[in-house]
């Protein structure tokens, strides 16, 4: 910008200064003390509270903890003043909305699991759409009832659904995270089908406030989050084609939403299930996305050098690979609470368990094709551990794991451990008709009779394979 020349200032950031401002005098701390809290340079924390630069909204939420405002920060962002622009131009794309996969039918009721309901958020990893991870409130669960049947409508004038928007859009994270908790369970196509059914509501609503000339920015958060878990669930049916559209309609709406964490995460999936399909490139591109989110979050580059390990292990480098475990490990040693805080899952037994799981299997991938069975008794020890920690609810993740360790001892070379383990579970892996379980299965399946398809114990497994299939 030349020297004299007038800087336009947006009056949403102007009276975010103003909220930052207050509070910050109101906690007691200089801008100084209060950058040093929220990991900015003090002249940033000036910038703002001066109107000069836009808040990015992962600071947003941690100013708001820091400060203890209650989210209002957040909620300064999440509501800016009504601005003269016609409605409908925030979000310019025109397919950011549709189309999306799946219909509605007449008479279908949205399923509301009897999982616990939660009375505050964030809970399975989800934060408040509006407030990021302040602690807010959840409506009860029947006054949730009638929204999940009445999703397609009404909404009033402004584009908003009948109600209070924000009891809403914490009601509605409250459902997802029941859903979540069923899916751990097991995975049905009642539970899918809700899961679907109100993303497409949300992202109705959505389309009505942007229309109406509002940001949608709690309801494209929201979508987000619905639309990654939709995702999972086609991808764990075998169905790649439908989980990869939603999982790029969760992107759009995580970067029209400004949501890193959404991003960083959806790319993970994104790179798990081009992997399934084979493709290392593809694998490579979406796992180098994630770090490029955001450096400045050791979570997000954590996650990218294990989704790189694996990558790298397809394309049979397996001198990229040990690098990025051993970079891995590292900066996992390194998190800090601000990483905890924005990626609860790589927090306690839970993170390690996520580690030692992905370095386990980017470690049994690399043994598959160098044939070393150093490697292959490396990773039987992190697929080990993993398994230790997992929780019994976790029903369809052991069973992954278990097969998974039965192929590692099979790579390293004992045949007998490899059917030991597997045998137990064949039924149950057979059954489940998950993508990820099948292509474990399918591996063990092929390395058991390709290298020792003569030994009894291996005839045995095939046999027991084969009637369990029929």
């Amino acid at each position: 910008m030349s020297v004299g020349a007038a800087q336009v200032v947006d009056p949403e950031w102007v009276e975010f200064g103003r909220q930052l401002r207050f509070h910050r005098r109101r906690a007691g701390l200089t801008q100084l003390q209060l950058g040093r809290r929220v990991g900015y340079h003090h002249s940033f924390i000036s910038r703002l509270e001066s109107g000069l630069r836009e808040p990015p909204f992962d600071l947003v939420n941690r100013l708001d903890a820091v400060l203890d405002t209650g989210g209002r920060l957040a909620a300064v962002i999440a509501s800016p003043p009504p601005s003269p622009r016609a409605p409908g131009l925030f979000l310019a794309a025109p397919t950011l909305f549709s189309p999306i996969p799946g219909a509605d039918t007449p008479g279908d009721e949205a399923l509301l699991t009897a999982q616990p309901w939660p009375t505050t958020l964030p809970v399975e990893g989800l934060a408040c759409p509006l407030h990021g991870r302040v602690g807010c409130a959840t409506p009860d669960r029947s006054s949730v009832t009638d929204l999940l049947n009445g999703l397609t409508g009404p909404y009033d004038r402004d584009g908003g659904m009948v109600g209070a928007e924000a009891e809403l859009l914490h009601g509605l994270t409250a459902v997802l995270a029941c859903l979540i908790r069923e899916a751990f369970v097991h995975v049905s196509d009642a539970c899918a089908a809700t899961v679907e059914r109100v993303l497409r509501g949300v992202a109705r609503w959505a389309e009505a406030v942007d229309s109406a000339g509002r940001l949608p920015y709690g309801q494209l958060r929201l979508a987000a989050q619905y639309a990654q878990i939709a995702g999972r669930l086609r991808m764990e049916r075998g169905q790649s084609a439908v989980a990869m559209a939603w999982f790029g309609h969760g992107l759009r709406w995580a970067d029209a939403a400004q949501d890193a964490e959404a991003r960083a995460t959806l790319l993970s999936d994104m790179s798990t299930l081009v992997r399934l399909d084979g493709d290392a490139d593809s694998t490579l591109v979406y796992a180098e996305a994630i770090g490029a989110v955001d450096a400045k979050w050791r979570w997000m580059t954590t996650s990218a050098d294990l989704y790189q390990a694996r990558a790298y292990a397809l394309r049979h480098d397996a001198a990229a690979c040990r690098r990025h475990i051993s970079m891995a490990r590292r900066r996992f040693a390194r998190l800090d609470d601000r990483d905890r805080l924005e990626a609860p899952w790589f927090a306690g037994a839970e993170g390690v368990l996520r580690l030692e799981s992905a370095i386990g299997g980017a470690l049994r991938d690399l043994a598959v094709v160098t044939e070393d069975r150093a490697v292959a008794r490396r990773a039987i020890e992190a697929t080990a551990r993993s398994h230790a920690l997992l929780p019994p609810v976790m029903r369809s993740a052991r069973l992954l794991l278990t097969l998974r360790l039965a192929d590692s001892w099979a790579c390293a070379g004992d045949p007998v451990a490899a059917v030991t383990l597997a045998g137990p579970v064949l039924e149950e892996a057979v059954c489940a008709r998950e993508l990820m379980i099948t292509a474990e299965l399918r591996g063990l399946h092929r390395r058991l009779v390709g290298r020792w398809g003569d030994l009894p114990e291996v005839r045995e497994y095939r046999e027991r394979l084969r009637a369990v299939s029929e």
